[in-house]
């Protein structure tokens, strides 16, 4: 065997090695998911909390937070409610927009006591009047990156509150309620 052959077939099994070992180093920092499935992504950091249904807190700097406040008056027309956020350094990506976590985009997540309601893509919602029985009611709406890791600042979800009132209809009349926003959020 001439000493060339056995040049090359060293130069081929460093190559395989290499390409093994840098694979097998490589899937640590982002090579992959981390931390149940949350990619790595130049903005905020990923906090070990989680809310309610294990979706983990990504923390960003105040100056450069979304913000949403939420307002809920009775539909006149339809039995229910409507639901209208308005939000600052935020917008909403339609559905099947990238899983990446980019600033100051996402989607809103809409709870009614504590329950996660419905996943919204823009602006305004119509709430089933059926969906809330009568007395007072939270409804909360948290901002998340496209990613499903919910926005914080100082470890807090970025979101508002306001309550709904459902009294006893009178005779003749629809549910009546007086909304009123708890919560200005952030």
């Amino acid at each position: 065997m001439s000493w060339t052959r056995v040049y090359v077939t060293a130069l081929a099994v460093c190559a395989l090695l290499g390409a093994l070992l840098a694979g097998a180093t490589g899937c640590g920092r982002g090579g992959g998911p981390q931390g149940g499935g949350v990619r790595p992504s130049p903005v905020g950091k990923v906090l070990e909390d989680t809310d309610e249904e294990g979706r983990h807190y990504r923390e960003i700097d105040e100056k450069d937070a979304p913000g949403v406040a939420v307002e809920i008056e009775p539909d006149a027309d339809e039995d229910g409610w409507d639901v209208r956020l308005t939000v600052h350094r935020f917008r909403f990506t339609p559905e099947g927009a990238r899983t990446t976590a980019e600033p100051g985009r996402g989607y809103a997540l809409l709870r009614l006591d504590g329950r996660p309601l419905s996943l919204l893509r823009g602006p305004t919602h119509h709430l089933a009047g059926g969906l809330v029985p009568r007395g007072t009611h939270q409804v909360t709406v948290r901002l998340h990156a496209d990613d499903d890791t919910v926005w914080a600042v100082d470890g807090e979800p970025v979101g508002s509150t306001a309550d709904i009132t459902v009294s006893d209809p009178g005779p003749g009349s629809a549910a009546s309620g007086a909304p009123s926003a708890a919560d200005t959020g952030r």
